[in-house]
């Protein structure tokens, strides 16, 4: 499983991935995805996972819908138009560190890279 340092600041992109990915969805779903899709690497707690949606939902990136399911209120979050260009620029910047990470954790690709341009 991944440490909680290394996924601290992933966890926006990926939850802006799946929102992208998804028309909406409620936390629980959200943190199953992440749970299935990582094949049980990653698990992302609530207590992660509700201040980042607050904090998206805050910035326009989100915006929420509640809906009663079995007597029980779920709120659903789904990206704006901010969100959906938001998630594009985080995805990518994401994308662009793992490369790099890439580049710095194995020194024969980095050479190949270096080499190349």
């Amino acid at each position: 499983m991944a440490s909680n340092d290394l996924l601290k600041g992933t966890l926006k992109p990926i939850i802006l991935k799946l929102l992208t990915e998804n028309k909406r969805m409620y936390g629980y779903e959200i943190t199953q995805s992440v749970k299935e899709l990582s094949k049980g690497k990653i698990e992302l707690t609530f207590g992660a996972l509700y201040p980042i949606l607050h904090k998206l939902e805050q910035d326009g990136a989100v915006i929420t819908e509640s809906e009663i399911i079995n007597n029980r209120n779920r709120i659903y979050y789904s990206l704006t138009e901010t969100g959906k260009s938001t998630a594009k620029e985080k995805i990518a910047e994401l994308e662009e560190f793992v490369n790099t990470l890439r580049i710095l954790l194995k020194p024969n690709y980095g050479l190949e890279y270096v080499l190349a341009r």
